[in-house]
């Protein structure tokens, strides 16, 4: 009996170290970081000659920052949104999603979900090997123009993100 009473003490103790740590620590973007980096692409767009919105999401895809230009459509703001939500969700920019989503690839459906913008200008912003959230841009001609607005974003905050 006393013999597996200190195996079962054993085997406990075992299984308590072998279980998950509680907690864990995450960094998050201040929302003063997310406006600096909508307002970066804001200008960096202004200065390609595109009118866009900009969505900044934090890690779980909710909206920290956003600001429309003056004569961006109507639907970039909601499209600028869904595409930030997309890269954080996926944790993947918009525009791999988007290649590895066509028609006839594995994943094709998750193009059907509600949110999914499966197409450029959503880019996760990753600082330490994690994602502490995603920018989006809506209403450059293309994804690559968005792309590059996005990237502006992100660069103009690097720096204060990094660890």
């Amino acid at each position: 009996m006393k013999h597996a009473l200190i195996l079962a003490s054993l085997l406990g103790a075992t299984s308590l170290q072998a279980q998950p740590a509680a907690h864990y620590s995450v960094r998050l973007m201040t929302p003063e970081i997310a406006l600096k980096a909508t307002q970066a692409a804001i200008a960096h767009c202004r200065a390609q000659g595109h009118q866009v919105a900009v969505a900044v999401v934090d890690r779980s895809g909710l909206l920290q920052a956003l600001i429309r230009d003056r004569f961006a459509g109507a639907h970039t703001p909601e499209v600028a949104t869904d595409k930030a939500w997309t890269a954080a969700s996926f944790r993947i920019p918009t525009t791999t999603l988007a290649r590895e989503t066509q028609a006839g690839q594995a994943m094709s459906g998750i193009r059907q979900r509600e949110r999914v913008m499966a197409i450029g200008g959503g880019l996760p912003i990753e600082a330490g090997g994690a994602v502490l959230g995603a920018i989006g841009v809506s209403g450059a001609p293309g994804g690559d123009a968005d792309d590059a607005c996005a990237k502006a974003g992100i660069q103009a905050v690097q720096a204060d993100l990094e660890f």
